[in-house]
């Protein structure tokens, strides 16, 4: 069954005709994702690997049936692609695209809330269930099908993590990159609850970092909500304070946010964190049968 993606996706790529679209997308067909449409205002009726390319998404969504959408978008027009997409009905919208400003970003989150889309990021890899669907620019060949869902904000620590289970025999349900920017459609909280209902998913990998408080509280819906188990990994232990690491939500301001206590509130509420990505994956291969 796996979560956000899987068998049934078929997916518009938002700027198909531009450099990074057509490249992702060409990755993402060999992968085996259906990709049904791109769209590019403008470039209604021409073709990109062999892909429809349509003015609007309406229109693509009404002659493909398209379900998702997968957007490289540049920053000033990203916003606006987001929110092309929930009005059309789009279910499921990634977008890749990084250095939105913030208010634009606050208007396309309310956006999607009210239309009942799911949105992963912005600034972020995307989401793949392996075997089945891959919308983003992760580098899907490190990824296995099985069943440890990893919800991270941090792009770089997924593809390790990812590459430790696959070696010691371990795959993936679904693999969510949420994104880390201040502002995203889909936290820990939301993903998390998609893991603890999917049938196919029996142990959890939460990757965080530094900043904000979005790892205390998925540590509270652990605790209250969760029955299968969590693995924890925190980036950024040695960061001194108001040291950002490289997301705009990574921030560590006024005392909170730090590792430390990340990691405590993890740990009492039952999640085993690792030091390190790879004895994540040593934890998790104890946890799970292969």
């Amino acid at each position: 069954m796996a979560i956000i993606v899987g068998e049934n996706t078929r997916a518009i790529v938002q700027g198909i005709t531009g450099y990074q679209g057509r490249f992702h997308a060409e990755r993402m067909l060999k992968y085996g994702t259906k990709i049904v449409a791109g769209v590019t205002p403008g470039k209604g009726g021409s073709e990109v690997l062999g892909v429809p390319v349509y003015d609007a998404v309406k229109e693509a969504v009404s002659e493909t049936d398209a379900n998702a959408s997968v957007i490289f978008v540049p920053a000033p027009f990203a916003a606006d692609a987001v929110m092309e997409a929930a009005n059309a009905g789009v279910e499921v919208v990634v977008c890749i695209t990084e250095g939105i400003p913030v208010h634009d970003e606050l208007k396309m989150y309310w956006r999607v809330k009210e239309a009942g889309t799911i949105l992963i990021g912005p600034n972020c890899p995307g989401v793949i269930s392996p075997g089945k669907s891959h919308l983003g620019i992760m580098p899907s060949q490190i990824f296995a099908p099985g069943n440890v869902g990893i919800v991270s904000r941090s792009g770089t620590l997924t593809y390790q993590i990812a590459y430790n289970l696959t070696k010691l025999g371990i795959g993936q349900s679904t693999v969510v990159g949420i994104g880390g920017d201040r502002i995203i459609g889909t936290d820990f909280v939301d993903v998390l609850g998609m893991f603890e209902n999917d049938a196919e998913t029996d142990a959890v990998v939460l990757v965080g970092e530094i900043g904000g408080r979005d790892e205390e509280m998925a540590a509270e819906f652990i605790k209250k909500e969760m029955s299968k188990p969590v693995v924890g990994y925190i980036a950024g232990l040695t960061a001194p304070p108001g040291k950002r690491m490289g997301h705009a939500g990574a921030i560590i301001e006024g005392g909170v946010g730090t590792a430390e206590s990340k990691i405590e509130a993890l740990r009492k509420a039952g999640a085993e964190v690792g030091k390190t990505p790879m004895e994540v994956a040593e934890l998790v291969s104890k946890i799970v049968k292969r």
